[in-house]
């Protein structure tokens, strides 16, 4: 998260403020998190949060995560329950669909942010990536929600190209043209070794919840996802969407498509 280098800032103050400001955007906040978005030592973080909880406007669970507190939430700045408590039941019935490792994201611009997340049970399988940050045109979710954009406002977002990452499948805005095109046509987008080797995830777009535009994934090692596990996993995927879809996005429609500006 950006923050302010306003001369007047009280460093400690405006600390305070992000956290607080993340804690309302994702419902939920670790130490490392906390630590990475201040560009400040573990430590810091958690001194911070402490604080925060001392005045209940955070509270610490028994996971070491860190949530609104009371104080927080009787200021009306969170009218709705956290975006991540509203997603919760619909990421728990993904999991039971699929029992592999689900998560929710959010999109920001060109990147995707791993919101919350069940981790799969089996010896081998795909761990969480809560709080990373990824290109969304690598992630399966992320494709998804470009793809409910126009094709002229994805041009826009990537107007500087797609970074040149050695090995990348898509290496330019023609080829993430055409993936978009499959996606749009199938219903998800498709993760194959992309964004890390021998993992493949399936994602779908809900659409726009609480202003933020969001989508469901599923992900399990490449050696178990041949084409019927696959078609399994698309099918209980795409349903978890429809029905988060009916249940939490306004009249206006969930694919909605526009400018960048749009949504993120």
């Amino acid at each position: 998260m950006e923050q302010n280098t306003n001369s007047y800032r009280v460093e400690a103050v405006d600390r305070a403020l992000i956290l607080l400001a993340l804690l309302a955007e994702r419902g939920r906040l670790s130490v490392t998190e906390a630590g990475r978005e201040l560009g400040v030592a573990p430590s810091t973080a958690h001194r911070l949060l402490a604080t925060l909880c001392h005045r209940d406007f955070a509270v610490r669970g028994e996971d070491r995560v860190y949530r609104p507190g009371p104080q927080w939430l009787a200021a009306g700045t969170r009218q709705a329950p956290p975006l991540p408590d509203r997603m919760r039941p619909y990421l728990e019935s993904l999991y039971g669909a699929t029992n592999e490792t689900v998560h929710l994201m959010v999109r920001s611009g060109t990147e995707v942010l791993f919101l919350d997340g069940i981790e799969g049970v089996r010896s081998l399988r795909v761990g969480l990536r809560i709080g990373v940050r990824m290109p969304a045109y690598r992630t399966s979710g992320g494709k998804a929600m470009l793809a409910d954009l126009d094709p002229d406002a994805v041009d826009a977002l990537h107007s500087g190209g797609l970074p040149p990452l050695p090995g990348e499948r898509l290496r330019d805005l023609a080829a993430l043209r055409r993936e978009l095109d499959a996606v749009r046509r199938d219903g998800f987008g498709l993760n194959q070794d992309e964004s890390e080797p021998g993992v493949t995830a399936l994602g779908a777009s809900v659409g726009l919840v609480d202003g933020q535009h969001v989508a469901l994934a599923v992900a399990l090692p490449t050696v178990r996802a041949g084409a019927d596990g696959a078609k399994a996993l698309a099918d209980g995927l795409l349903r978890t969407c429809r029905e988060a879809r009916r249940d939490l996005v306004g009249s206006d429609g969930a694919r909605r498509r526009g400018s960048p500006a749009d949504v993120g």
